[in-house]
């Protein structure tokens, strides 16, 4: 039985998808820049003022530095066209560095909390003053890169990289407060503890990256979409008798792939049934990839067992 594979109204597979990686590795190599060239300068200041929140806020741009040269190199293979090696092409490059860097904020997220422990039980003298000063210039900083990644495409490559710097914004925010607190106080306690503010902001974010890249991955069936309800919608087409065999799962961040047999009034019928179906899993559940198998009811019924 032939098959019949179609990628939707806007062309070949990937065409669409590689622009959208075009847009994206330019909006990460632009943050890796800005976040890179103030990392160095933020952990200097935090290790000669002594404060945690600053030396947290620090680990978190180091770290964001790798999770955007990682998303980055992850948009650039996205941009790949498909190959005799890989059919798909390397789309789901960024699912899989969506998922280094959830899992890797994980770990910086442990680490912090550990050193906030560490300073709650033995206090350190901070200097306030210069903490207040450079978690200020580095506030805008992450304000701008978030503004950057924030108006790029919604992909889970991107929600990976935004996540390590909205770490880093409310780790500026946490350090600006932190250092006028300890510069009118004196109050040092302040700081691992708004350290642990923010690890609780950011734990649930990380742990839902997670567990989206990890369902990708794993070809789950996106979670915005019911496998029921896309089966009930291609039966309900004219023409269709019923689906089996349906699979829905994720190529990368942009293209959903589906594919199923369908089983059909009459073959010459076919090339009608065929358009209506691509044409409403495209506008209704953004599904462009499309395979499908037509099956005749008159020689499936002929297959069933009849009365004994």
């Amino acid at each position: 039985m032939n098959r019949t594979s179609s990628d939707g109204p806007q062309g070949p597979a990937g065409a669409d998808a590689h622009g959208h990686a075009r847009s994206t590795g330019g909006a990460l190599k632009l943050a890796l820049a800005l976040t890179l060239g103030y990392a160095a300068i933020e952990a200097l200041a935090g290790w000669w003022s002594g404060s945690l929140a600053l030396l947290s806020d620090a680990g978190h741009m180091v770290s964001d530095s790798a999770s955007l040269g990682l998303a980055a190199l992850a948009a650039w293979a996205a941009r790949r066209p498909p190959s005799a090696r890989h059919s798909y092409g390397l789309g789901r490059a960024e699912i899989v560095a969506a998922f280094v860097n959830a899992a890797f904020m994980l770990v910086v997220l442990v680490w912090i909390t550990v050193s906030a422990v560490q300073r709650l039980i033995e206090p350190q003298t901070v200097n306030g003053e210069a903490v207040v000063a450079v978690a200020l210039v580095g506030l805008l900083l992450n304000a701008a890169v978030a503004l950057i990644l924030a108006r790029g495409e919604k992909t889970m490559n991107i929600r990976g990289a935004l996540l390590h710097v909205m770490g880093d914004l409310l780790g500026s925010i946490a350090a600006l407060v932190s250092g006028a607190v300890i510069s009118i106080t004196g109050w040092v306690a302040i700081d691992p503890l708004l350290s642990f503010f923010i690890c609780g902001l950011i734990l649930f974010s990380s742990l839902r990256l997670l567990r989206d890249a990890l369902h990708a991955l794993m070809e789950g069936v996106p979670l915005h979409l019911s496998l029921e309800e896309i089966g009930h919608a291609i039966a309900d087409i004219n023409g269709v008798r019923s689906v089996h065999d349906l699979h829905v799962w994720t190529l990368s961040s942009d293209r959903i792939a589906l594919s199923a047999h369908l089983l059909i009034d009459d073959l010459t019928d076919w090339e009608d049934v065929l358009r209506a179906v691509v044409q409403m899993l495209d506008k209704r559940y953004g599904i462009a990839h499309v395979t499908l198998q037509p099956e005749p009811a008159a020689r499936m019924l002929q297959r069933m067992p009849g009365p004994r």
